[in-house]
């Protein structure tokens, strides 16, 4: 479908990229990854046909279409949302034109033979705009709007009425409807909530053509993702699989070069002393030339620079009360539109919460009603005792001062801490070397934000709230973040799509739905899973008295003996009884391995004396029937392993509910 050869792309003396060779055939989705300015979207231009490379050449099917969703959206020409979507299919918008010319045509000629060549063309009009789904145009782009979070009262909407992560959204759906035959996608995930980005996984796994996306959304790749094109420092690595396959990977082919460029550094080392030692021999100074220009020749291995876990010493923030802040009866409208009346919450200190929902539910309201930056309508807003708030939001990127250096702003943010201290930090942000020295005004995006996050964590505050702070961070980032979050003393609540980020840091959900929260004690996994488990329920039928099965005095009873359950009883007995299941799955796996590794064992004795064995069949039989032995144990592990996690979440769960 598409086919890039030989590409290669710089700017001034840095390259981005040499040597790059593509090709993708229909149903591959391909994720480009690699560190903000490597040149992902420099290589999506260049496939779009945008940019030219430097050498190299793309080609594909003539009758290819491509289309590219950029981070900036293209122009709208002032129809409504439905009108725009509709307009973005060119072929069936041409088609309908053509179509109404041909019939005004026919009205206005009474001449035989042309009313009869005009019948034939509206025939075969007709029969193109159907194979190009004309007739269920409107129902496939109401659905692509309804799945990255429109409403039905959206649809009549003029575009001018969106706001720019809406408009993004927009431009998505009118790349969808168009349904080229590849989909260049830069960054599509960055204004999608958790519901729009569970439907366009959903999408593109059934996506029957190519797809290059990047994306810094670690699990949206791993759903998505069947290759990873990663642009590293100095090659470029194709890998098939997710994006945890191509992490592993990279890991064990860091080893392997990690223990070829260790024997590397040995043999030099071994030469070497050979030429200290004779460097001034007459007698051996061929041998010694020898050596020097064996050296000379030798390709030194370099090592890529691994990503690692800092640790962080942020300042220890005072210790507040067990209550960090309480809503009492709290109502919030914007207008007509009632977000919240009379809502009630408590975070408690230890507290590490991820607001969830759908679009609109009011996350980022609620986060700023805790934060204090948005005032209530009634109610009461109370920290709690000795509570020091910090804020994070897409504002705090505009409070940093574009004339100092990274250096100074975190001095003016922690005069009282050393500035080997505040280097240690930056270098943690991924500020080295001289980037420490640069202005402000010149950093991307990105390392604003990871400046802003930088200086925010240093501040002892001991309640942390974000909203979206892995906006402009790329997947490196974004595990640093991780990092931090993880080191900090505080409680949080966050607003994030980020689901990584929300799994390796939240402790408590809270899902914000038609104006209530909901509070789910332990992980994003176990708040996964008990929604699966309330989805899969079904709510008990009442008892029916008319019942001629049951007597008067039995249906009394029950009546006496046993009482309704709670919906947290009933969540508990579900789980208990899942554990229960899990526990027995286990246990028989568990004695399974046990018979195939003794059987295995005696197998390998029988192998170190092949003299027990009466011909070669037999030995040849044993052969095959430990190797099936060896595959059903790997099996068992595989299935050990995986249900061992699940029994976990479930123990977390349970626990996290008898204790709330």
């Amino acid at each position: 479908m598409l086919y890039a050869s030989d590409i290669s792309k710089a700017y001034s003396e840095r390259t981005l990229f040499g040597g790059l060779n593509l090709s993708m055939a229909a149903g591959d989705r391909i994720a480009l990854i690699g560190a903000n300015g490597s040149g992902k979207t420099t290589l999506l231009d260049i496939l779009a046909g945008e940019t030219l490379p430097d050498s190299g050449s793309i080609s594909g099917r003539r009758s290819t279409t491509v289309g590219y969703l950029k981070q900036e959206p293209g122009s709208f020409a002032g129809r409504s949302l439905l009108e725009e979507v509709l307009n973005a299919d060119w072929e069936v918008v041409d088609l309908s034109g053509r179509i109404a010319d041909a019939r005004d045509a026919l009205s206005s000629t009474t001449d035989p033979a042309e009313q009869r060549e005009l019948m034939d063309r509206l025939a075969r009009l007709d029969e193109e705009l159907e194979a190009a789904g004309g007739a269920d145009r409107d129902h496939e782009a109401k659905a692509i709007l309804s799945g990255l979070g429109f409403k039905d009262s959206d649809f009549s909407r003029g575009m001018l009425e969106f706001s720019g992560g809406w408009i993004m959204r927009a431009e998505l759906a009118r790349l969808l409807f168009r349904n080229p035959d590849v989909l260049l996608l830069d960054e599509p995930t960055n204004h999608l909530d958790l519901e729009a980005n569970l439907w366009f996984e959903k999408y593109l796994s059934s996506f029957t053509g190519g797809v290059v996306i990047t994306s810094h959304d670690r699990a949206f790749l791993n759903q998505v993702a069947t290759r990873i094109l990663a642009i590293e420092p100095g090659e470029v690595v194709h890998h098939h699989g997710n994006y945890d396959d191509y992490l592993l990977a990279r890991e064990r082919a860091l080893e392997v070069k990690q223990a070829a460029a260790a024997r590397q550094e040995r043999e030099i080392q071994r030469q070497m002393r050979f030429v200290e030692r004779f460097r001034y021999k007459a007698t051996k100074a061929r041998q010694v030339q020898s050596r020097l220009k064996q050296l000379e020749k030798i390709d030194i291995i370099e090592l890529p620079r691994a990503t690692r876990k800092v640790n962080y010493s942020f300042p220890e923030p005072p210790r507040s009360g067990s209550d960090i802040i309480r809503l009492d009866r709290v109502d919030k409208s914007y207008g007509d539109n009632v977000v919240y009346s009379g809502l009630n919450l408590t975070l408690e200190r230890g507290d590490r919460v991820a607001l969830v929902g759908p679009n609109g539910a009011g996350k980022s309201t609620l986060l700023k009603i805790l934060a204090g930056v948005l005032p209530i309508e009634k109610g009461e807003r109370r920290l709690g005792h000795n509570v020091v708030t910090a804020y994070y939001a897409q504002h705090v990127l505009d409070l940093l001062h574009p004339d100092n250096t990274a250096l100074e702003e975190l001095q003016e943010a922690a005069p009282s801490e050393s500035e080997q201290s505040l280097r240690t930090i930056l270098g943690g942000f991924l500020f080295s070397g001289d980037d420490i020295l640069k202005p402000i005004s010149v950093l991307s995006g990105g390392e604003k934000a990871r400046m802003a996050l930088a200086k925010l964590l240093l501040q002892p505050s001991n309640f942390l709230l974000m909203d979206e702070p892995t906006n402009h961070l790329d997947i490196t980032s974004r595990e640093i973040l991780a990092d931090a979050l993880g080191d900090y003393q505080g409680s949080i609540c966050l607003v994030t799509h980020d689901r990584t980020l929300i799994r390796q840091v939240a402790n408590k959900i809270i899902e914000i739905d038609g104006g209530l929260p909901r509070v789910y004690p332990g992980d994003y996994d176990g708040y996964l899973y008990r929604k699966q488990q309330e989805a899969e329920a079904k709510p008990a039928s009442p008892a029916d008295d008319s019942n001629p099965g049951s007597t008067p005095e039995k249906a009394s009873t029950r009546g006496r003996s046993r009482r309704p359950l709670s919906a947290r009883e009933e969540e508990e007995r579900a789980l208990s009884r899942k554990a229960r299941q899990l526990a027995s799955r286990i246990d028989e796996i568990g004695a399974a391995i046990t018979e195939r590794e003794a059987v295995t064992s005696e197998l390998e004795a029988m192998f170190a004396n092949p003299e027990q064995f009466d011909d070669r069949s037999q030995l040849e039989d044993t052969g095959q029937r430990y190797q099936m032995l060896k595959e059903e144990e790997q099996s068992l592990w595989d299935e050990w392993e995986r249900l061992s996690l699940e029994a976990e979440d479930v123990d977390r769960t349970l626990v996290a509910l008898k204790g709330s």
